[in-house]
């Protein structure tokens, strides 16, 4: 079973879907992208967060992040939940859905996602808790997994705050706290350039002292400079 790590190069792959066959990389294309895997189709926790999906839709596209759905099921089955997923959203249940669900029915997907054992493949009726949240960057880079239990369904707030920090940090160079928020104070690093931190940190920034005498971490408001994150 491979097993993806933070930084690797996340795998590309050919997969038809409810749009027709596309090739991941291309889907996500220069966006930011979110694959969220589903044990199967017409799964009570996956519908509700699948309908939360596209409620939320404009914020990930606000993002510039491209969203993807993987289901251990047949397309076929995946099109008729379809209209269960609109139904429980409070939307057109012919409408279709603003984003592509993955048919993985052989779970090879799965395998190569390391989110299912290569032993398990072929068993049948297997319940398959494949449930992760990867996030990936412009560059194919998995940045992010989240892996959630069959019974706890994912909370979207905490995921907009990770895609904020993580572009945050990665546009600026710097860090995000325990608990933050978007326009939160940022951790500095030390060694942060001067006329940078003069540029971004117009109050100046703010050394914790502690016992030890060490000056490793500091603070700086930048908040002209971050998104809001969703509150509802």
């Amino acid at each position: 079973m491979s097993c993806l790590l933070l930084q690797d190069k996340f795998p590309d792959f050919k997969a038809e879907t409810t749009k027709g066959e596309l090739s991941i990389h291309e889907y996500f294309g220069t966006s930011w992208g979110i694959l969220l895997s589903h044990p199967g189709d017409f799964t009570p926790v996956c519908t509700t967060e699948l309908a939360r999906m596209v409620k939320l839709f404009s914020e990930f596209e606000k993002r510039n992040v491209k969203l993807i759905a993987i289901s251990l099921d047949s397309k076929d089955n995946s099109l008729k939940w379809i209209k269960d997923i609109n139904t429980f959203g409070g939307y057109d249940p012919n409408a279709p859905l603003p984003y592509p669900i993955i048919a993985d029915e052989d779970r090879s997907i799965a395998v190569k996602l390391g989110m299912v054992r290569p032993g398990a493949v072929s068993t049948p009726g297997l319940p398959l808790t494949a449930r992760h949240v990867f996030v990936v960057d412009p560059k194919k880079i998995l940045r992010l997994v989240l892996i959630y239990p069959a019974s706890t369904g994912r909370y979207f707030p905490e995921i907009f705050r990770a895609i904020d920090s993580l572009q945050l940090t990665e546009k600026y160079g710097v860090s995000t706290e325990a608990d933050w928020k978007p326009n939160g104070r940022v951790v500095v690093p030390e060694g942060f350039p001067p006329e940078k931190a003069a540029e971004l940190f117009p109050d100046g920034v703010k050394i914790e002292q502690f016992p030890s005498g060490k000056t490793y971490l500091q603070f700086g408001e930048m908040r002209k400079c971050q998104n809001k994150i969703i509150t509802s």
